[in-house]
């Protein structure tokens, strides 16, 4: 089992993909009950279409990584973003130009760490991505406690072990909590300069189109939108192909475009409408 060791002792799990040394590394952030394991061939689908590397992990507290020892604060996502992911960059991807796919929490991550515009950093691809907590996302979480507690997602053992329960009380408490519905993240959207492609499903159960409306507008970089019908809060699963279409033009066009610093201004084509 691949593992690095981070500040404090916490040990680090992840993957490797492999593809062309040449083009950019893809690097893989989970949703907030995900990991490694819950992004299925995802990861290995979009490296074998676009011909990069891949780097997937599981964040302290999830997975097969070590389990979290201090509660959450309204800034776990940029403990994530601004601590631990540079450090898995600095040991894993030294020097090395990459491009972040977030899928929600991992989306949030992405959008954080883009905005302190790392020179390595060549695009970001977010998929169901919170910029800020919208009563669809309280009752989006209120629903998925109730199956929890019903034993309806059960199958999240299989990815957490002993650490289940605690992934999904930190998460759901923490979303629920009073003091963290004005978490927002709109006031760093205007310091991120790559390129993002935001991607949303039209029927996503914690998030409206005005997550994807407001990183649209308030991005400086260049910026284009898909919006997917017949589509939850995970379209990597739910619209396999056509996000593999989506996201793999967009990384594709980066990578023959060159080394890009946080600044660059590439030409990655118009905004993207609602595809079928």
């Amino acid at each position: 089992m691949a593992t690095l060791t981070l500040e404090k002792g916490y040990h680090i799990y992840y993957e490797w993909v492999d593809g062309d040394d040449g083009k950019p590394c893809l690097v893989f952030l989970h949703e907030g009950l995900g990991c490694t394991a819950s992004w299925k061939d995802f990861p290995r689908s979009l490296c074998r279409t676009t011909g990069c590397p891949g780097l997937s992990y599981d964040r302290i507290g999830y997975g097969k990584s070590s389990a979290a020892q201090k509660s959450r604060t309204i800034h776990y996502l940029h403990e994530a973003a601004l601590r631990e992911l540079p450090q898995v960059l600095e040991v894993l991807l030294p020097d090395r130009p990459y491009i972040l796919v977030g899928h929600s929490d991992g989306g949030s991550i992405a959008l954080i760490h883009g905005s302190e515009r790392p020179p390595l950093l060549e695009g970001i691809v977010t998929e169901a991505a919170h910029v800020f907590v919208e009563p669809e996302t309280i009752e989006g979480i209120r629903a998925a406690e109730e199956a929890f507690h019903r034993g309806k997602l059960r199958g999240l053992g299989r990815y957490h072990g002993d650490k289940t329960d605690t992934v999904f009380q930190s998460w759901s408490n923490t979303w629920l909590s009073d003091w963290f519905r004005h978490w927002n993240l709109e006031y760093l959207l205007p310091s991120i300069l790559c390129p993002v492609l935001v991607v949303q499903g039209r029927d996503d159960q914690y998030g409206t189109q005005a997550q994807v409306d407001t990183i649209l507008s308030k991005v400086c970089g260049e910026v284009r939108s898909a919006v997917l019908r017949d589509c939850g809060h995970a379209p990597h699963s739910e619209r396999t192909q056509r996000v593999l279409e989506i996201v793999s033009e967009f990384v594709l066009q980066l990578a023959q475009g060159g080394k890009r610093t946080g600044g660059g201004d590439p030409a990655i084509g118009p905004n993207l409408s609602t595809p079928s």
